[in-house]
């Protein structure tokens, strides 16, 4: 009987996190090494102290819940440890005019409600439906499910035909408009590449999978906020005996003979039989040295930045959705600013969380908890310490006109967070959601979860790793990458 592998875990975000329950519950000796003082990464609380409030700080939205509960199920944490709470309406959208659109899971239902905006579109609405509906479980395996060690083996016929069939060659904007034809429509039904940190414009057709996700499969929340998902992971990891360190820096790689065979961590030399990096993956490249491998000769294109702003409020507001999007008169032309010239748009979109309209006891009786996303340019270009409160400042006063009445005025507490703040933490460039999904970084273009043909024993998940960002997306890589790296194992 073969020994179980030695691994260690190089970053306790989600994608470590998951990687280290898998490979824990089945057999290996996990070491997990975390540079900040918490586990989670992105997923955390940003908190009040006076009030002892809080909210997520930075995921919000749980969009393939089947596919995370299953993730976790495997790795022996019982679905009933995660409890879901469904958002209905799933959100609402309002436009520049004053017209407020509600999206709904029910097909009928929402048909009605495009009718109603957008008289005689209803037909494209059905026609999406159908097809995606049919197209999506072999986009799951295709896209989601498969790894691509070479470009090759993702271009084959059936593979072809299935991008074919899902507009990858346009873009995510481009394959709405063949059902749409009301730009404020198509933007309903591609504003979601937002969620990857995409332009609408700008990334691959075969994301639509996005926003047929939320009406196949609902939007939900975890009770208590997404936060609680790696504390719950921590506790299950701790009571199984691994090994997790906190405030504990790698420094480099030790790659021998073709072979990962341990790294450097606050001074020390450690030995192991492989490691899996979890992070944003071109902060891997300098733990390699000066090995070929760690050269590029293009630097990766980061995803946008987020201006994010926290804020509790002594105030409730009657008939509100949980989530809300609120856009600007042209969506293509601000976000055009943001992804093209990184530059602050005149007129920003802008996202809005309000848990408690799911979960009341997100917030004091009589209190709000709030959470602003506003896309940005990441942090290379852009004096964030000034122009993130200019910002704020900007959006909380058209939140108030158009939605949030008497917000201001009921501020307790406000908490800011910009691309520099991110770009500290570890994140690429800034960048909240990794490297950009734009064609030349998705599917066989975007690093793999074995990321390296000449270097065994060293995996990687995360963000920037196929098959890319948002939670049980990062979540399904780590599989990936914890199956073939248990697979590869020979002592």
């Amino acid at each position: 009987m073969s020994r179980a592998p030695r691994v260690a875990v190089v970053g306790g975000g989600i994608g470590g996190l998951t990687a280290a329950l898998l490979l824990s519950r089945r057999g290996a000796e996990v070491t997990l090494l975390e540079g900040r003082n918490r586990l989670g990464g992105r997923i955390a609380f940003e908190s009040s102290e006076d009030e002892g409030s809080r909210i997520d700080q930075g995921p919000t939205i749980v969009l393939l819940p089947e596919m995370l509960l299953s993730i976790l199920e495997e790795g022996g944490v019982e679905r009933e440890r995660i409890k879901l709470i469904e958002s209905d309406p799933l959100y609402r959208i309002h436009y520049a005019d004053g017209r407020v659109m509600t999206k709904r899971r029910n097909p009928d239902d929402q048909a009605k409600e495009i009718e109603r905006l957008f008289p005689g579109e209803s037909e494209g609405y059905i026609r999406y439906m159908e097809q995606m509906r049919a197209m999506y479980p072999g986009a799951q395996k295709a896209v989601l499910e498969r790894t691509f060690p070479r470009t090759r083996d993702f271009f084959t016929p059936r593979q072809i035909k299935l991008l074919g069939s899902l507009q990858a060659h346009r873009s995510v904007r481009g394959a709405a408009a063949r059902y749409f034809k009301n730009n404020d429509l198509i933007d309903a039904y591609s504003l979601q590449s937002l969620y990857i940190g995409g332009q609408p414009t700008g990334t691959p057709g075969v994301y639509s999978i996005l926003p047929y996700a939320e009406h196949d499969f609902g939007i939900w929340m975890i009770e208590g906020g997404y936060a609680r998902l790696p504390v719950i992971l921590e506790e299950e990891l701790r009571s199984r005996g691994v090994d997790i360190r906190l405030n504990t820096r790698v420094e480099r790689l030790e790659v021998e003979d073709g072979h990962c065979r341990g790294l450097v961590a606050n001074g020390v030399r450690e030995e192991y039989d492989a490691v899996l990096f979890n992070g944003d993956f071109p902060n891997l490249l300098p733990l390699l040295g000066d090995l070929p491998e760690a050269k590029r000769r293009k630097p990766y294109r980061p995803s946008s930045g987020c201006v994010l702003v926290y804020i509790g409020v002594s105030k409730r507001w009657e008939d509100a959705a949980a989530h809300q999007f609120f856009l600007p008169d042209s969506l293509t032309s601000s976000l055009q600013a943001v992804f093209e010239r990184g530059m602050i748009p005149a007129n920003p979109s802008f996202y809005v969380f309000n848990p408690i309209v799911l979960d009341p006891n997100a917030a004091s009786e009589g209190e709000s908890v709030l959470y602003f996303l506003i896309p940005a340019p990441d942090a290379s270009r852009t004096a964030w310490s000034k122009e993130g409160r200019r910002l704020a400042r900007k959006v909380l006063q058209a939140a108030e006109r158009r939605g949030f009445p008497g917000l201001r005025d009921s501020i307790k507490w406000i908490k800011l967070r910009t691309p520099e703040e991110a770009r500290q933490d570890g994140n690429y460039v800034g960048g909240s959601f990794g490297i950009a999904p734009i064609l030349g970084q998705s599917g066989p273009y975007r690093p793999q979860p074995k990321p390296f043909k000449t270097i065994g024993g060293l995996y990687a998940a995360g963000a920037s790793v196929h098959p890319g960002g948002g939670v049980p997306i990062v979540m399904q890589g780590a599989r990936m990458a914890v199956n073939q790296l248990l697979e590869e194992w020979n002592p």
